[in-house]
């Protein structure tokens, strides 16, 4: 078992190292192809090889290259996510009343205890009983503050840090919760760093049924990201009563990471956030507005 993952893990990182070499090559033949299309000079730079390329495009099909992301999801949508949820060690009440809520958020999850289980043994668990994705939560004296979602067998791993947190055991009598597949809501995830984490977030929810009546959001403003939970009853053929079920909170992105949560020393990091530059206020990422 442990050869077997090795070797896919080191199939995994051969394809993605190849993965720029492809897409450098395939832009340039999308320049060459361009300008025969339009019948204008061929770049300077590409007049060497234009012949080779010219003669590559014959065979080229229209799927493009494919990328590690294409690897990391290709069962999104087909078959449904499982999803494991758990705490830091020793978590306060509120902490395991956050983990309990978050489980009926994610249809078919399962809540594991931490106890005394070091991170590798976790990782190790959820790949043996078909995981695909694990949720971590932390806190600082009983509020959550962090959210790590990693994705099995072979990542990504975002890390998000968690403000605003109004859980459902802070409203009384709020009722039960809808357990049905929801319907996703994502907004303004426009650059391709949005895309990606609009991407690790939706695939942690399996493809609902036209019929549900529950409705999951992330909404993107100023790289923040709102999550909001409601469920809708259609009150004659043109209006819609819309009603918040919780809990709600804010996401925000810190960094992601191309290994799963136990390779945190050894894999490489694809995107951070630097909090200290002198445009980092003036700057957004997710989003390219």
């Amino acid at each position: 078992m442990l050869r077997r993952e090795a070797r896919l893990r080191r199939e995994y990182l051969y394809r993605k190292a190849r993965e720029e070499a492809q897409r450098s090559a395939q832009e340039r033949k999308e320049r060459l192809r361009r300008a025969l299309e339009e019948n204008r000079l061929i770049p300077t730079e590409l007049r060497r090889e234009a012949l080779a390329l010219q003669g590559s495009l014959e065979f080229d099909d229209a799927g493009g290259v494919t990328s590690h992301v294409d690897d990391e999801y290709r069962w999104a949508g087909v078959e449904d996510p499982k999803v494991m949820i758990t705490t830091s060690r020793d978590p306060s009440s509120r902490l395991k009343m956050f983990a309990k809520e978050l489980k009926l958020v994610f249809p078919g999850a399962q809540r594991m205890n931490r106890g005394r289980h070091e991170v590798g043994a976790l990782v190790r668990a959820c790949k043996a009983n078909g995981v695909t994705d694990l949720l971590v939560v932390h806190e600082h004296r009983g509020t959550p503050v962090g959210l790590i979602v990693s994705h099995l067998p072979f990542g990504p791993t975002a890390y998000f840090t968690l403000c605003n947190v109004v859980m459902r055991h802070d409203i009384p009598d709020l009722g039960t919760m809808s357990e049905a597949k929801p319907h996703l809501i994502t907004h303004g995830f426009s650059s391709r760093l949005g895309k990606r984490v609009s991407d690790i977030l939706r695939y942690l929810f399996p493809v609902p049924k036209d019929d549900s009546h529950r409705v999951i959001t992330f909404a993107n403003q100023d790289d923040y990201i709102s999550f909001r939970h409601h469920v809708y009853k259609k009150t004659d053929h043109r209006n819609v009563e819309l009603t918040e079920v919780g809990p709600r909170f804010e996401l925000k992105l810190y960094m992601i990471r191309l290994g799963t949560l136990e390779q945190e020393a050894t894999a490489d990091v694809e995107w951070r956030w630097h909090p200290y530059t002198n445009t980092a206020r003036k700057r957004v990422f997710l989003s390219t507005e």
